[in-house]
């Protein structure tokens, strides 16, 4: 197993029903989806362009998790809001993933409206930390 799938594993233990990783490449300006639950709509081959926008600004350039439990707060930010919907799907985390450099890359949680609450947050900050330096370790090899 990899360290994607096992977080994968976990993550859906708590809930969540649809997993990516995205891998940062600021130099060709995308983040390139590195694993998925969902290959079918997000397939591994996908890449999004990197939106210098407020998401941006607060999760790749802040360093922080976004947090969205309803459609309205990530639809202006994600250009699939309708198929994340239409997947049954209303809320989102993203998680940046850095050491001592850089954001490598998100980890992207989506589940139901309204499903990360701040108990349900602390419990996936705590599996995402516990993973933190094999996630970097293998994101980096993604940017290389």
């Amino acid at each position: 197993m990899s360290i994607y799938a096992d977080l994968h594993r976990d993550c859906a233990a708590l809930g969540t029903r649809l997993f990516t990783v995205t891998v940062q490449d600021e130099a060709a300006g995308l983040a390139r989806r590195s694993y998925t639950s969902h290959p079918v709509e997000y397939p591994v081959s996908g890449t999004k362009p990197l939106t210098k926008d407020g998401w941006y600004d607060f999760c790749i350039g802040g360093r922080q998790t976004f947090v969205a439990n309803t459609v309205p707060e990530f639809a202006k930010y994600f250009f699939d809001h309708a198929l994340i919907t239409s997947l049954g799907l209303g809320s989102c985390i993203n998680v940046p993933i850095f050491a001592d450099g850089p954001v490598l890359g998100t980890v992207n949680l989506l589940a139901e409206e309204g499903h990360f609450t701040p108990e349900r947050l602390a419990a996936y900050h705590a599996r995402i930390a516990a993973a933190q330096g094999a996630l970097c370790q293998e994101m980096a090899k993604g940017v290389a």
